[in-house]
């Protein structure tokens, strides 16, 4: 874990969102989405470095002061430390309490853990008539059934979820959208988590069922090829570009869970193709990271990366490789 350009990225106030190559633009400021995203990656650690381990109170307190009384979060901070926007419960409300679940589940550093619960527990009160919103929560709910596995809120926000996921928008297709849009693993890693924590067998193999038909759809010879940023549906030419690395961490991440879930090797065989897009297994054959600085490549094009390098996409490498090292540890010691 190359923790360099993250630690570039981040100010005593949040995480810098844009880069120009690798150096922070100040002027576009900071957002809930990414800085929920730094915290996510480094309350995942199991021994981050001391200096890296100070981060979590930063990304915390910035979180706090993005928090509404109503549960609400605004998503935009300027780099004078103001507030821009309206409180709102979209993506970054999901990925906030993704983060605070990921603290309640990790920590073990008792502050952080009892400012997490309860910023959770007000959040989670709401709910997003977004897909992918409430799919972030999802995430944040099954860590925080790490710790408190009966916790009413986080099953119930797995349960609405499902619902809303389980709609086909054509019988012969798994999947809830006519088109395939953006971090697209995340659907059926909350169904795969409603199924499993609620004990719904159905849904789990609906959830299962979703994933393998995401990764037919990925897949081209020996590499993942994800979804461009313009969408897809079946019938539209593959590949697409320009391919964001947001969509392999979601989807390293569902596999790893589908593998933590069902035990068979080809979850985790899959995250570790999906994993080695970052190191040239893709459509174009290069490398999608810097391992001088663990900055990530904002896109891969037709032509080559993006060179640019900001919040989302290192915090994506940071996330992959974490959880790629993380089970082939636990693989070792087994």
């Amino acid at each position: 874990m190359n923790y360099t350009h993250l630690i570039n990225l981040t100010t005593p106030r949040g995480l810098f969102e844009h880069c120009e190559g690798q150096e922070p633009l100040p002027d576009h400021g900071y957002c809930v989405d990414d800085v929920a995203r730094a915290l996510i990656v480094v309350a995942r650690d199991p021994a981050p470095p001391k200096h890296v381990g100070a981060l979590a109170d930063i990304y915390l307190d910035f979180l706090d002061g993005a928090q509404h009384p109503d549960g609400s979060i605004v998503n935009r901070q300027g780099v004078d430390g103001s507030w821009n926007g309206e409180p709102e419960i979209g993506d970054h409300w999901g990925r906030a309490l993704w983060a605070w679940g990921t603290v309640v589940g990790r920590s073990s550093e008792l502050e952080q853990l009892e400012r997490a619960v309860a910023a959770f527990r007000l959040s989670s009160g709401q709910r997003s008539p977004f897909l992918r919103s409430m799919a972030h929560g999802c995430l944040g709910a099954i860590e925080y059934l790490r710790r408190f596995p009966y916790n009413t809120s986080s099953l119930d926000l797995l349960a609405d979820t499902r619902n809303l996921a389980l709609k086909r928008h054509h019988p012969a297709v798994p999947w809830p959208e006519e088109r395939l849009t953006y971090a697209n693993a995340i659907i059926p890693h909350a169904v795969v988590a409603a199924g499993r924590q609620l004990d719904e067998s159905d849904t789990l193999e609906q959830g299962l069922d979703m994933l393998q038909w995401l990764l037919r759809v990925q897949r081209r010879g020996d590499h993942i090829s994800p979804i461009g940023n313009a969408g897809w549906k079946p019938g539209d030419p593959l590949p697409s570009f320009d391919q964001q690395p947001l969509e392999i961490a979601h989807l390293v991440d569902a596999c790893i869970y589908a593998f933590d879930t069902t035990s068979d090797s080809y979850w985790l065989d899959s995250a570790r193709e999906a994993a080695l897009w970052f190191y040239g297994l893709n459509d174009v054959g290069v490398w999608m990271h810097d391992p001088r600085t663990g900055a990530g490549f904002d896109g891969l094009t037709a032509d080559g990366h993006n060179p640019n390098c900001g919040a989302e996409s290192t915090l994506a490498y940071l996330s992959t490789v974490g959880q790629m090292r993380e089970y082939y540890e636990a693989q070792r010691a087994a």
